[in-house]
């Protein structure tokens, strides 16, 4: 089981969306949830994990659990809102001082991409800072399950890289 870690914009109905193949568009953002999910890329099966963690913001202090068997770590902003793409770097300094590492297999989604005439981060804002992270960088839209499931197979292949391809074995995700 892969354990996937996420953060803020849409990241609910991100993860609402790979998992049930449903949109959802209003939730309590103070919840803590966690999904189970078989998913298959390249010919192998995962079974991933979701911690789709409570809402945070940049004075939020991490929980030890947001570190522990977690094998990922999605993080998520809104291309319609500059606030979230700052909260997402700090979110990512954060996540580094907790796990005492300098890189982690990471993947940075700008949601909402659907909302053209809202966007205010560039996707070229976002790829640079997923390359300074040295983590994989896509656009998603909760509203398509298409990009939804691209998220979560594009972490397995980070978590993969991380480990070198190793054997697949259970991956823990957040989604922060």
């Amino acid at each position: 089981t892969s354990r996937l870690c996420f953060p803020p914009e849409g990241k609910s109905s991100l993860t609402i969306q790979f998992v049930e193949g449903q949109f959802v568009d209003s939730y309590d953002p103070t919840i803590e949830n966690t999904f189970n999910k078989m998913v298959s890329v390249n010919g192998q099966d995962f079974n991933l994990q979701l911690v789709d963690t409570a809402g945070q913001d940049e004075y939020s202090i991490f929980p030890q659990s947001h570190s522990m068997d977690i094998h990922g770590y999605v993080l998520v902003y809104s291309v319609t809102s500059m606030k979230s793409f700052e909260v997402v770097q700090v979110l990512h300094d954060k996540l580094l001082d907790m796990v005492g590492k300098i890189q982690v297999p990471t993947v940075l989604v700008g949601n909402k991409k659907d909302l053209h005439l809202e966007r205010v981060i560039k996707p070229e804002e976002g790829k640079k800072l997923a390359d300074s992270w040295g983590a994989a960088f896509m656009e998603s839209s909760a509203k398509e399950n298409e990009t939804a499931v691209e998220v979560f197979k594009r972490i397995i292949l980070e978590m993969e890289k991380a480990d070198g391809n190793a054997a697949p074995e259970e991956k823990k995700c957040a989604v922060m």
